[in-house]
């Protein structure tokens, strides 16, 4: 029972706070008009979020590493529904900024403390539950994205923002009761792997193919919805384009963990980084409504990778530090997220949103060497857990 309410309660904040990241490209067409953004300056807007995000989640899982992670959490998302409540209130485009910023900081600390909060909980059978744990986040990028850009046509887009900081105190609240006390266990599974520890050269090159991983991504998404309005597509298309996507998303996460486990970690990333490539292309060439069909296919291969990455992290963790790992890949994977889509905003300002597309399936295309690199590290991997059996 208390493993299932960890895990309720790592789902639920990972849910609210991948919602939280991915809304903000439903909204991203609204400022533009509003203030008058380029490319590049959308980019920077979402580097407020995403980049104190990934730059704080070591620094911050280090500052509260003494608070158990119900407290962590429900004060995180506190103050990540605060930075979205300060977004909403009416002071031009410094005012949104800081608000972004603040609910970055909230969000830097999520993933980290709930990914440990379920390793810690599951122990050696962590890697099912993390999955779950990733699919949760699936769900938030799928459902608060679309029900902002339904909402919009309706209320001021400061309404709509209020009202997902609303969302998220009423979700701090419900951690607090969810997530037992003293939720935080003595940390097993980490004193278990530190006893051999993985690769540190292996581990860096998973957190550079992780990180690589997440460039494709976020671009692609920045310039979804204006490839939609390109192809004459409303602001409701755009909505239905980020639920398709995201929706696939999450599937992507059970397919390519089925994937991963039949095929191995390395066959499977050459194959969904591949289909990525392929896939973001040909969404270039077809009209809206193949575009729209095309979507959640490219959205499970797209974001399914990650999810294959994510699991290795374990057994790669430098030391068996497994909560330190963890902390890094994610910082990594945002930072990267974060800064890489302002070099594609960009090159799409000064060509077009077509070049800023092909510079991100490029990008995808680039891991497939890399991976092929990371066959070794696992290998030894495996060695080692053979041997300790």
């Amino acid at each position: 029972m208390r493993q299932r309410r960890d895990l309720a309660g790592a789902c639920l904040a990972h849910t609210l706070h991948d919602g939280y990241s991915d809304l903000i490209y439903a909204l991203l067409p609204i400022w533009q008009r509003e203030f008058g953004l380029s490319y590049a300056g959308m980019a920077i807007m979402r580097v407020l979020y995403f980049g104190t995000m990934g730059a704080l989640q070591v620094p911050g899982d280090r500052w509260l590493g003494v608070t158990s992670a119900r407290v962590a959490l429900a004060l995180a998302t506190l103050v990540a529904a605060l930075g979205y409540l300060v977004a909403a209130v009416p002071g031009g485009l410094s005012v949104l900024g800081i608000g972004l910023a603040l609910a970055g900081i909230g969000s830097s600390i999520q993933h980290p403390r709930a990914s440990v909060l379920v390793t810690d909980a599951y122990g050696d059978k962590a890697k099912g539950p993390l999955g779950i744990y990733n699919f949760a986040g699936d769900l938030g990028k799928a459902i608060l994205p679309a029900l902002v850009a339904l909402l919009l046509p309706i209320l001021a887009w400061r309404s709509v923002v209020a009202l997902v900081a609303l969302l998220g105190l009423l979700v701090a609240g419900a951690l607090l009761l969810l997530i037992p006390r003293q939720a935080q266990a003595p940390g097993f599974y980490d004193a278990k792997a530190r006893k051999h520890g993985g690769s540190g050269k292996g581990f860096t090159l998973l957190l550079t193919i992780g990180a690589l991983d997440s460039a494709p991504r976020m671009g692609y998404l920045l310039f979804l919805p204006f490839l939609i309005h390109d192809k004459g597509g409303a602001e409701a298309t755009v909505g239905l384009a980020l639920a398709l996507i995201f929706i696939g998303g999450a599937l992507g996460k059970a397919v390519c963990g089925w994937l991963g486990q039949r095929l191995g970690v390395v066959v499977s990333v050459v194959v969904t980084e591949a289909a990525t490539t392929l896939l973001m292309i040909t969404t270039l060439l077809l009209p809206l409504d193949a575009t729209l069909v095309l979507l959640p296919l490219l959205g499970i291969v797209l974001n399914g990778t990650s999810s294959v990455l994510y699991g290795t992290v374990p057994d790669l963790a430098p030391k068996g530090d497994i909560g330190r790992a963890f902390a890094l890949f994610y910082t990594g994977v945002v930072i990267m997220g974060a800064v890489a889509p302002i070099a594609y905003g960009l090159i799409a300002d000064r060509t077009s949103t077509a070049n800023g597309i092909w510079a991100s399936a490029l990008t995808a295309a680039m891991i497939i060497p890399l991976v092929l690199a990371l066959r070794l590290a696992l290998a030894r991997s495996a060695d080692h857990d053979q041997a300790q059996v």
